[in-house]
């Protein structure tokens, strides 16, 4: 990465310790460590696609696509893709690539009042950094069951298998008359794997195995970002947070990938290249998914319900069963196994990133200094890591849950993105922001995408969580087991802890800042800085040499809100 050779910004104040009038700060002379930028297009395009193409286009979108009836699934998917997906999607790198900020900061920069969704952003990303990795643990723990003359799920016969063990494989499943018959697949990966107890309340002992591959899974994430960014109504809601889920919208990772690009980049381009990118990917795994899913029911004599688990459990029955039957099924599935990895820690390198350069953004006078940011890294790892012990118990699954339902999707990124498009589309105004990125780009772009800002995408998102809200049903694990009310209160907490940060932090923004309700509403920050045609000196803006990218300095336009 190339950098700016220039300070950061420390409240509203450039580094050389002057305030906007000129005086003297407290700040030190102590030389900080310069932000970067990508040193190429490559660099933010294989970021990003790292990111949105994962684990969830493995087992998330075949399974959903599966379970609202496959084309029944599709149309809604399209809807959101167009009019959601890709509007908060462009809205989310533009932002970044403007202010050059990470997901916090961003928003306070261009609409102090609605900081909160940026705390509200990093909150999910906590959430998931916690649990996400847990899935490449699995991962892990398979791949080094891989290196056998035979897997240890293709057949019947090992300590942890039942008398139900059936090797469908190997018999006509239609002379089976057992009716608690089970596959070797199932078994070991619900009893070698995680060996799960019968409900949340007994949590049990801790799987070492998988403690030891989740800290492998930490180690390798850490030292390779340590030194930053370089190194029916139900069908709707499922489409709808399977967009943001999918497209890592919502959580900050595009605004942090996006600030590191020069300003004038083509993010618009990048954008519709990448989102369609990644739903491609999707449907190339939802085929391969559904062949497999097909002859596991065909083989079982069972219908197609009884074996497509939801969740990550899919990619950990379906997958290692249809590389049984290939030749070489250890070499398949260590290949498998290996790409399942090197998917899910892609995407876990920039959610970890993406929060760091929130925080850093946030207070680079602290953070931007020696070796202070690669230990933030180190603390956030180690907190992560020791949470997400509680996820390798023999309960742990159905903690888990609880993080995949509440925590980090549906309810929470619908609500974030609500708030997300009335703040640009609304309060910054859509006309404005539209001439920050043609100042960006060039050009502007379709009148669609500011018709979605404004429009379709608050009123699609606000109607699908309204649903979700009128036609709740509590989590059912496997939809068998249902949690205790604790267990669902657990589940509340966390989602709230995100969605509480929009609305606490506009009363708060609202108490501190002067002015009237119109001007705390509708005026960015005073630091927000614009660059290009649209630049405009200011006595503060003169002083900072963060500025002076492109030889031009600016302030906020005057353009009117739509308020």
């Amino acid at each position: 990465m190339t950098a700016e050779k220039s300070g950061p910004v420390i409240n509203g104040k450039p580094e050389d310790g002057r305030d906007p009038e000129g005086s003297s700060s407290s700040l030190d002379n102590a030389e900080y460590n310069e932000r970067g930028q990508w040193n190429n297009k490559i660099e933010f395009f294989l970021s990003v696609a790292g990111e949105i193409i994962g684990l969830g286009n493995v087992w998330r979108f075949p399974y959903l696509c599966y379970k609202n009836g496959g084309g029944a699934f599709f149309v809604p998917y399209v809807i959101f893709f167009v009019c959601c997906g890709i509007p908060v999607f462009f809205l989310e790198t533009a932002l970044g690539q403007f202010t050059s900020e990470g997901g916090i900061t961003c928003w306070r920069k261009v609409c102090p009042l609605f900081e909160g969704i940026g705390y509200a952003t990093q909150v999910i990303e906590a959430h998931l950094n916690v649990y996400y990795v847990v899935i490449l643990a699995w991962a892990i723990f398979y791949l080094f069951n891989c290196f056998t003359t035979e897997l240890p799920w293709a057949g019947c016969g090992h300590y942890w298998n039942t008398e139900n063990c059936v090797d469908f494989y190997g018999e006509n499943g239609t002379n089976i008359t057992n009716p608690n018959a089970t596959s070797p697949v199932i078994e070991f990966w619900e009893r070698r794997v995680l060996k799960i107890s019968d409900g949340i309340e007994h949590m049990g002992g801790m799987r070492w195995e998988l403690a030891m591959c989740l800290a492998l899974a930490w180690f390798i994430c850490y030292f390779c970002i340590w030194k930053g960014p370089k190194s029916t109504g139900k069908v709707w809601v499922d489409a709808g947070t399977q967009i943001f889920f999918s497209y890592a919208i919502c959580l900050g990772c595009l605004t942090a990938l996006g600030s590191y690009n020069s300003y004038n980049n083509n993010c618009y381009r990048d954008c519709i290249m990448l989102c369609c990118l990644n739903s491609g990917t999707s449907f190339v795994a939802g085929f391969a998914i559904f062949s497999v899913l097909g002859f596991m029911a065909y083989e079982q004599n069972v219908p197609i319900e009884a074996v497509a688990e939801s969740g990550p459990g899919l990619a950990f029955i379906a997958y290692p069963k249809a590389v049984t039957m290939m030749p070489l099924s250890p070499l398949w599935a260590c290949l498998f196994f290996m790409m399942l990895i090197f998917l899910g820690l892609d995407s876990q390198f920039v959610c970890v990133e993406s929060l760091v350069t929130a925080v850093v953004d946030m207070y680079p006078e602290t953070f931007r200094r020696g070796y202070r940011r690669e230990l933030l890294i180190l603390g956030m790892s180690i907190v992560s890591f020791f949470i997400g012990l509680i996820m390798c118990t023999e309960g742990g699954m159905y903690v888990f849950q609880l993080f995949d339902s509440y925590a980090a999707s549906g309810m929470c990124l619908l609500f974030v993105a609500i708030f997300e498009s009335i703040c640009i589309g609304w309060v910054y105004g859509s006309d404005r922001f539209y001439l920050n990125i043609e100042d960006m780009i060039g050009y502007k772009p379709v009148f669609f995408i500011k018709w979605c800002w404004m429009i379709l995408t608050p009123g699609i998102c606000a109607a699908i969580f309204l649903f979700f809200l009128i036609k709740y049903k509590p989590l059912k694990y496997n939809n068998v087991y249902t949690y205790p009310d604790w267990g669902y209160g657990i589940g509340w907490f966390m989602a709230m802890s995100s969605m509480v940060c929009i609305p606490l932090g506009m009363i708060w923004m609202i108490w501190k800042t002067p002015g009237t309700f119109s001007e705390k509403l509708t005026t960015p920050s005073k630091d927000l800085k614009m660059r290009g045609k649209l630049a405009a000196l200011s006595p503060y803006a003169a002083n900072d040499a963060k500025l002076k990218v492109d030889g031009k300095i600016s302030t906020i336009s005057e353009k009117e809100t739509h308020f």
